[in-house]
């Protein structure tokens, strides 16, 4: 099957380029030569993907790169979160100089957010930096890690701790791909589509409020739509602000209480699970500090609930809990967790010039297990 397809550019002032295309359709893949070929033009690609994804469509990617005219290896990784380390960076590094690739080579990410930070971040550190080319395979990277240049690997003590900021020369994102995805995982990926609304575009909260159920049963169609106008929403943001000195921050509405519940769970919850989770909580926060207009978590747990997100929240999950395991958080300055809050859906509340809202451990503690209370008592209700 192929679709009419959409692009959209990201503008990054700082690529030489000046920007970069995002090109959307069913059937996309067919076209990765001649994107290649056009964005990044190399001697040699190297396609990595975590084993799960290598065994489903590296063949056919190897297929497509050759058909172009394309010299490209193969190189996967062991599939899984906690494989997103320094020592799957190295492993991948030394394969790429044992394969004899140099400064005249690509990589190209072939898979989920895992794949996209890891690929990304072997890019821009192999040879002090080689384009990059972005095939996310899963909802939540192609609405959303896949668009933004963030590259990483997690350390111990938090996840995303280590990495750089490597801009792909394009993003190539084919909604076929997604037939192979269970369902869980896609319902994962749509929290961050509904995150971009909430922050961002009001209108295309209502629209996935109202498509839900095709969204959830995964329709093709419907999904490239909203992967479409979501990454209208990242690339309006990454455009203003690519290196998060300011703006870029909303993106991580969700998001410390997320992170937080992804290390309590040992990576057992899938992040678009646990931002959310996160967002239901974070949302009800910024209502108890008079932040949020009232309403705004019982919508989002709504919408959250129609796209088959799990509730991931229970009793264990304390305030005290949660504010340990969000210490090391990448939002935090001056020993004070820095929380993304709405002022309405649609749209983050301020803090004078900072679009994050500074909470010390202290004054976080009751409105959090205030907010944690509310989200469960929701919860609770809906069962």
């Amino acid at each position: 099957m192929t679709a009419p397809e959409e692009s959209v550019r990201v503008n990054v002032p700082e690529m030489p380029s000046g920007s970069y295309e995002v090109r959307i359709g069913a059937g996309a893949l067919a076209g990765l030569a001649e994107l290649c070929q056009s964005a990044a033009p190399a001697h040699r690609y190297a396609v990595i993907a975590d084993s799960h994804v290598a065994e489903l469509y590296g063949a056919r990617a190897l297929d497509v790169l050759g058909s172009g005219g394309l010299s490209a290896d193969l190189l996967p990784f062991p599939a899984g979160e906690w494989n997103k380390s320094r020592q799957e960076w190295a492993a991948l590094s030394d394969a790429l100089l044992a394969a004899g690739h140099g400064r005249d080579s690509a990589v190209i990410a072939l898979g989920g957010g895992v794949t996209g930070d890891l690929a990304g971040f072997v890019a821009s550190t192999f040879m002090r930096g080689v384009p990059v080319v972005e095939v996310p395979t899963t909802l939540l990277a192609m609405v959303d890690s896949s668009v933004g240049g963030k590259t990483g690997v997690d350390a111990s003590a938090a996840k995303n701790a280590i990495g750089a900021f490597h801009q792909p020369r394009a993003v190539l994102v084919d909604p076929e791909l997604l037939e192979t995805l269970p369902p869980h995982q896609r319902a994962a990926g749509l929290a961050e589509a509904v995150k971009a609304g909430a922050i961002r575009d009001a209108d295309l909260f209502a629209w996935i409020e109202e498509h839900a159920s095709d969204l959830e049963q995964g329709d093709v169609e419907t999904l490239t739509e909203l992967i479409e106008r979501s990454v209208r929403v990242k690339a309006s943001v990454v455009a203003q602000d690519p290196r998060e000195l300011g703006l870029r921050a909303i993106l991580n509405f969700g998001h410390t209480v997320g992170h937080a519940l992804e290390a309590m769970s040992g990576y057992a919850v899938l992040h678009g699970e646990a931002v959310a989770a996160g967002m239901r909580v974070e949302a009800r926060l910024g209502e108890e500090l008079g932040v949020t207009e009232k309403g705004a978590g019982e919508r989002l747990d709504a919408v959250l609930g129609s796209c088959g997100l799990p509730e991931v929240l229970d009793d264990d999950h304390t305030a005290e809990r949660l504010l340990e395991a969000a210490r090391p958080d990448k939002k935090a300055r001056l020993g004070a967790l820095r929380w993304v809050l709405l002022e309405r859906v649609g749209e983050v509340a301020r803090e004078g010039d900072e679009y994050t809202h500074a909470l010390p451990h202290r004054h976080a503690l009751e409105p959090l297990a205030a907010a944690l209370r509310k989200a469960l008592e929701a919860s609770d209700s809906a069962t």
